[in-house]
């Protein structure tokens, strides 16, 4: 983790796709990542946004963040004991970017496949973020 965290932060090839994979890796390492629901809430809203709408981080956080920084009243549901079938490991190693971001794209997706019963909660939390943010305009 730490050696992909550094090449984001050294290559803005690399860098595009940073956002996708710390909420996967947090959320398969939820036991360190999303000890609270907020940051159960800010990884999953933040797969689900990048997953499901194709969204921009940079469109998708900000509501996301602004809500998560208030009081939000969130009650951390059971997470799921497995995680996904692709790991970091299928992504380390990977000298190309755009082969880098395909493996980081499906490594993200089985991660998301795997929390599926907390999708419809990930939405709902999206959209609660949306409708705070000046009064529902998107």
């Amino acid at each position: 983790m730490d050696e992909l965290l550094a090449r984001d932060f050294s290559n803005v090839a690399y860098f595009r796709v940073h956002r996708l994979m710390v909420d996967t890796y947090a959320l398969q390492h939820p036991d360190r990542y999303c000890v609270s629901a907020k940051s159960l809430a800010a990884h999953l809203t933040g797969l689900c946004w990048t997953l499901e709408r194709d969204g921009s981080r940079a469109v998708g956080s900000e509501p996301l963040r602004r809500w998560l920084d208030g009081k939000t009243g969130l009650d951390k549901p059971e997470l799921p004991s497995r995680r996904g079938a692709r790991t970091i490991a299928d992504v380390h190693g990977l000298t190309d970017p755009e082969a880098y971001a395909r493996a980081l794209d499906l490594w993200a997706r089985a991660t998301w496949e795997a929390y599926a019963p907390l999708h419809a909660r990930a939405r709902s939390w999206i959209e609660a973020a949306l409708a705070r943010d000046l009064g529902g305009r998107r």
